[in-house]
């Protein structure tokens, strides 16, 4: 009796790690997939990057005081440079169901590919009943303000 409970807990709980791997998984495909249009949603200049930050979103730029909200976020891209942006995830944190931390690294070139910047991100994502969303979202350059 007691070895078919040791075995039932070990294949619980090989059976929840798994499915909590594979939950981090399908979000980072999410994820990826939202960082690899959002420097185009921005470039629109039209508001459609609201759609990757919940409502109530905030944004931490580097050498400015918080941006939050859905007016406030359209104003700080609106007019901002066109610019393609290339996200790499170091890492995921969390359960993989209400919410994941990204760890990601960026780099910024203009329209020709040259070069503008790089640096790191660190963004909280929340599970929204439209998906995941960017909740909070903080950025800065790996060089120093000119």
């Amino acid at each position: 009796m007691k070895k078919v409970l040791i075995v039932s807990t070990l294949l619980l709980l090989t059976s929840w790690s798994n499915a909590q791997t594979t939950d981090l998984e399908t979000v980072r495909k999410t994820i990826e997939a939202s960082n690899a249009i959002y420097a185009d949603l921005a470039n629109k200049n039209d508001g459609s990057i609201l759609t990757r930050y919940t409502d109530d979103a905030c944004l931490f730029p580097p050498n400015a005081i918080p941006v939050c909200g859905r007016e406030q976020i359209s104003n700080f891209f609106k007019g901002g440079p066109k610019v393609h942006v290339k996200f790499t995830i170091q890492n995921l944190y969390g359960d993989g169901k209400k919410s994941v931390t990204e760890e990601s690294y960026y780099e910024m070139t203009d329209l020709d590919g040259k070069k503008l910047d790089d640096g790191k991100v660190i963004v909280i994502w929340k599970n929204t009943k439209e998906g995941w969303k960017m909740h909070r979202d903080m950025f800065s350059s790996n060089h120093p303000a000119k």
